[in-house]
């Protein structure tokens, strides 16, 4: 009988005025951008807490310190691949993956099938188990007035007895 878990993973970055902005491994022009001590790609982050909860095997900042520099400026697609590594160890493959991110501007829809394909080849599945969506926040808070991005992501791993 196959195990199955359900994991849960938030992750949220203030916007800096010209600063890159990448998500999902993708480029975005935009006037301001994620910061953080890796590429603060909140999606990658939120989906690599999914994966990790799921596991039991704690957090992205217990992996991956914002106090170790050899994570300094990293493509959060190599985080990513480091978490799938983790799982397998454990006997874990990934089921599916679907996020939410939170945000004003850019519009992210044009490059969403990029974001999929770069979340597919570093977790090893297919792009069709990964659904990635998008919503403002109607002007409110933080994340109305562009001072900051958020993304929720859930995934379900499965195991062998």
């Amino acid at each position: 009988m196959a195990k199955i878990k359900v994991g849960f993973g938030f992750d949220v970055h203030q916007l800096r005025e010209q600063h890159p902005f990448v998500l999902g491994g993708v480029n975005l022009e935009h006037h301001s951008g994620a910061f953080g001590h890796s590429d603060a790609d909140v999606l990658l982050h939120a989906i690599c807490d999914a994966l990790l909860g799921a596991a039991n095997l704690r957090d992205i900042g217990y992996h991956f310190s914002n106090k170790d520099d050899r994570w300094k400026g990293i493509s959060s697609l190599i985080l990513l691949q480091h978490v799938v590594v983790l799982l397998k160890e454990k006997g874990w493959q990934i089921g599916n993956i679907d996020a939410m991110v939170c945000l004003e501007a850019p519009k992210i829809n044009p490059h969403i099938p990029a974001m999929q394909a770069n979340i597919a080849k570093a977790a090893g599945i297919s792009e069709e188990d990964i659904s990635i969506k998008a919503t403002t926040n109607e002007q409110l808070g933080f994340i109305g007035r562009e001072e900051g991005i958020v993304a929720y992501a859930v995934c379900l791993i499965e195991k062998e007895g």
